[in-house]
């Protein structure tokens, strides 16, 4: 099973920048894709961005040319840099990872969440 855990999330005004960090650990065969979600008070669970094994990324539209993700170690620790802020930003993030414990089994696995909130 893998074990995902967030950091990085705080308080930040409009305009400001966060960095979150998800780390996974545990037994896993391999990590095919970690992304990176957020819900919002009242709001359905979104995706923000992702990125897969060969190097693929994408992104909400929402957040194109503001956040970027980037993965380190075979994907075992992915970021989101969070660059010009806004209110609409505020939400629980949440750090999802996809791929094999074993040559058969998948799992889907996600961390606690971490809160950012955009405020003045």
């Amino acid at each position: 099973q893998v074990h995902l855990v967030e950091s990085g999330g705080g308080l930040v005004q409009p305009g400001g920048s966060l960095r979150l960090s998800c780390a996974a650990s545990g037994s896993f065969f391999t990590i095919n894709g970690m992304a990176w979600h957020r819900q919002a008070p009242g709001k359905e669970r979104e995706l923000v961005a992702s990125i897969n094994l060969g190097g693929g990324i994408d992104y909400a539209d929402s957040v194109k040319g503001r956040f970027a993700i980037s993965g380190d170690n075979g994907l075992k620790t992915v970021y989101l840099q969070m660059n010009s802020l806004k209110p609409g930003d505020t939400a629980v993030y949440y750090c999802n990872a996809k791929g094999y414990s074993d040559y058969i089994h998948a799992y889907d696995s996600w961390g606690q969440g971490t809160q950012v909130t955009v405020s003045s």
